[in-house]
């Protein structure tokens, strides 16, 4: 939802609401900013009585020289310098009101006259009976929070209740959300699964229960057979993967037979679904009603460590094309390898009836309000170049999340764009560098072309008042991908007219003509693309920070800290407002919020 308080002293503040997140900014354009070193924040939460400042990162100087991990400070004192900030730890469906406290002065003799800016909100439902539900895990084991809780520790090293608390925190409301999607099928019902890693015991447990109470359930699953053997003894070095567990999962839980469908053509691709289709009863008149779907593999690390999301649509309409997906895929379609004579016309065919099961999109102007799949694997790489627009043509912003590296439609698409073009954030799962060992030239994006990177990082060493982290990989929680792994897009999320697009596909060649995938293109839904705006602010300022500290540790000397803003403390005066000049990242950070639309009224 998105809110907006009165002008008080020139001052007006912008809220955005997730389920747990708050994006504020401050619209200072008409007030008096002369001597002003920041904004204590107050929150009130009148459900659970509670009224305090809230924690800050910064200190003065003056007043803490010597900060350390055991530092705790609030705004109330410590202000935040800033004229955007975030709120991460609300709770879903609930009120807050916020006051932002300008003080000036000095450390040591801080004047608080200044009247403050009140600003209501709500975050959002959790489970609603809308047509969208958005579930993200928390995606940041390479945290401070997590060191503070569970000391950097691997789950499975914690003694109960220990040891779930934090498998608890890391996966946060996802895991409840899939068993939750699982557990609406009831007696007579139908559950249609189609996955690329099933290694999730508690997830097996469901659906196996979800037998027995008889619900028909039907999982398609990757059995691709891609071992690694040793070119001399022809001795298996590597299993096939994810093949070999998830048949083992299958068997542990006893499934029965007819209830696992084996996608084993087109082996050279991979089967990277991650969706169930729930429909009110099992036989050929059984209504499609609702979709899960998102980037999160059925894996201890998909749901408790890399960054990703389950999204959960009641949409029959929608419902009904995945159904019809799943059923092309249930019959195993394609080439049966590299010996099959056929192969070139059984793949094309299977690319063909991919893209028949709906029209899809050409240009934006194609895209219509309201919600449309995407299937793969499809002919031409349309689609990719559909998404490359959606991120050159954003009015504001435009906020992308990719796993696996930059794809070069998109960097010829941004290459061209100027300091006055509309803001790109783009988070990764690793920076993007040259590759000595390629031919091809390499284009970096950067904030000449107002485009702003951050990747999978953490801090290896304390830092100030930072203690030393960990990550995913490190607590064995994920092998290949440690850190971001969802798969979305927002284009002017604050508009009017947001268009998300989500799902399991890596906005890539191969996740388009390649791989079995699925995306959602949603268009219009201010809800939604509010939930993806905030837990992306989330996601991407949680690893600026430490992008730029991994960049600077590779280079001493390099970083500037005045300019990256990134010192351990605050500026004793006014300076800082230096950041906000016409035209800056900051400034055009705060412009977006001041430009959006669909205000909630509040009481």
């Amino acid at each position: 939802m998105r809110f907006k308080s009165e002008k008080i002293g020139g001052y007006q503040i912008f809220a955005v609401t997730g389920t747990n997140t708050v994006s504020f900014a401050i619209d200072f354009d008409s007030a008096d900013t002369a001597h002003l070193l920041g904004f204590a924040i107050e929150r009130i939460d009148l459900e659970e009585n509670e009224r305090y400042f809230l924690y800050g990162f910064k200190v003065f100087e003056e007043i803490v020289p010597i900060p350390d991990e055991t530092t705790l400070v609030t705004t109330f004192n410590h202000p935040v310098q800033s004229f955007v900030h975030d709120d991460f730890t609300a709770k879903p469906g609930r009120a807050y009101e916020y006051l932002f406290y300008p003080l000036k002065g000095k450390p040591k003799n801080i004047d608080r006259t200044e009247p403050p800016i009140p600003i209501a909100v709500r975050t959002e439902l959790l489970f609603s009976k809308l047509e969208h539900d958005v579930f993200f895990n928390r995606g940041v084991a390479s945290s401070q929070a997590y060191k503070r809780e569970f000391g950097n520790r691997r789950p499975d090293d914690l003694e109960e209740p220990k040891r779930q608390q934090a498998l608890d925190w890391l996966s946060r409301d996802l895991d409840e959300a899939l068993l939750k999607f699982i557990g609406q099928a009831k007696r007579g019902d139908t559950l249609l699964c189609c996955f690329y890693e099933f290694r999730y015991e508690p997830v097996a447990v469901a659906l196996k229960k979800a037998i027995d109470d008889q619900v028909k359930v039907r999982i398609i699953i990757d059995a691709k057979k891609n071992e690694i053997r040793d070119k001399i003894t022809g001795e298996i070095i590597k299993q096939s993967f994810p093949r070999t567990e998830n048949l083992e999962l299958v068997q542990r839980q006893g499934f029965p037979d007819d209830a696992i469908i084996l996608r084993e053509a087109q082996p050279s691709n991979i089967q990277h679904n991650k969706f169930m289709v729930w429909l009110e009863g099992n036989g050929d008149d059984a209504k499609p009603n609702a979709v899960w779907t998102g980037s999160t593999n059925l894996s201890i690390g998909g749901i408790h460590g890399q960054t990703n999301v389950g999204h959960w649509l009641r949409n029959p309409d929608i419902a009904t094309a995945f159904r019809d997906y799943w059923r092309l895929l249930a019959y195993d379609p394609g080439s049966k390898g590299k010996d099959d004579p056929d192969s070139a016309r059984k793949t094309a065919e299977l690319r063909r009836s991919v893209g028949g099961i709906n029209k899809t999109p050409a240009t934006i102007s194609d895209i219509p309000l309201g919600v449309t799949p995407v299937f793969s694997p499809r002919a031409g790489t349309g689609m990719l170049e559909l998404y490359a627009q959606l991120l050159d043509s954003a009015e504001r912003l435009a906020c992308i999340t990719l796993a696996f590296g930059i794809s070069k439609v998109f960097k010829e698409r941004l290459a061209d764009n100027s300091v006055s073009s509309h803001l790109a954030f783009f988070l990764l799962e690793k920076e993007d560098r040259p590759n000595s060992s390629s031919t091809t030239p390499f284009v970096a994006l950067n904030s000449r072309n107002n485009v702003y990177e951050a990747w999978g990082s953490f801090l290896r060493e304390p830092l100030h008042r930072w203690a030393k982290e960990t990550s995913a990989g490190r607590l064995g929680l994920n092998q290949h991908v440690s850190f971001i792994h969802s798969k979305f897009l927002l284009r002017d999320p604050l508009s009017a007219d947001p268009i998300v697009v989500t799902g399991s596909a890596n906005f890539s060649e191969p996740s388009t003509t390649s791989n079995d995938e699925n995306m959602l293109i949603i268009r219009g839904d201010l809800r939604t693309a509010d939930i993806y705006f905030t837990e992306f602010n989330r996601l991407f300022f949680h690893y600026y920070f430490r992008s730029v500290q991994e960049v600077m540790s590779r280079h001493p000397g390099r970083g500037d800290t005045s300019k990256t803003g990134f010192s351990a403390f605050l500026t004793p005066d006014d300076s800082w407002l230096k950041k906000y000049t016409v035209g800056s990242l900051r400034r055009k950070r705060v412009e977006v919020f001041a430009h959006m639309a669909g205000f909630e009224k509040t009481e």
